[in-house]
C-alpha cells in the first residue's frame, strides 16, 4: 500500500522559514512524478511546485523564488524548503505522487502551515 506522509508544518512568523518533508512508503518514488500542493481555507487546492515528467522543476507564480522543491530518491522522500513566508502562504500543504507509467495518483493527508505574528 502506497503511503505519503507529510511533516514539518507549524506556526511561523512572517518572513520565517519552514522545511516540509514527504516520506513515501510501499513504493519507490522513482516510479512517480511528485509535487506539492496547498489548500487555504475556503479556496481550491493549488499547485505549489512539482517535478514535471521531463524531470524539471516547476513553481507556481506566487512562489516568486521563495521556495525550493527537492527529492532524495535514496531516502524515498521529497522536500519543500520555504523561505520569506507570508500570511497568505497559510494553508494545508499536500504531497502528491502520480504514476509516470501508470494512471495512478496518491495524496498525503497534509501538513498545516500557519504564517502569523
Amino acid at each position: 500500500q502506497v503511503q505519503l506522509v507529510e511533516s514539518g508544518g507549524g506556526l511561523v512568523q512572517p518572513g520565517g522559514s519552514l522545511r516540509l518533508s514527504c516520506a513515501a512508503s510501499g513504493t519507490t518514488i522513482l516510479l512517480y512524478g511528485m509535487g506539492w500542493y496547498r489548500q487555504a481555507p475556503g479556496k481550491q487546492r493549488e499547485l505549489v511546485a512539482d517535478f514535471t515528467r521531463g524531470g524539471r522543476t516547476r513553481y507556481a507564480d506566487f512562489v516568486e523564488g521563495r521556495f525550493a522543491i527537492s527529492r532524495d530518491n535514496v531516502k524515498n522522500s521529497m522536500y519543500l524548503q520555504m523561505t520569506s513566508l507570508k500570511p497568505e502562504d497559510t494553508a494545508v500543504y499536500y504531497c502528491n505522487a502520480y504514476g509516470l507509467g501508470s494512471p495512478v495518483e496518491y495524496w498525503g493527508k497534509g501538513t498545516l502551515v500557519t504564517v502569523s505574528s
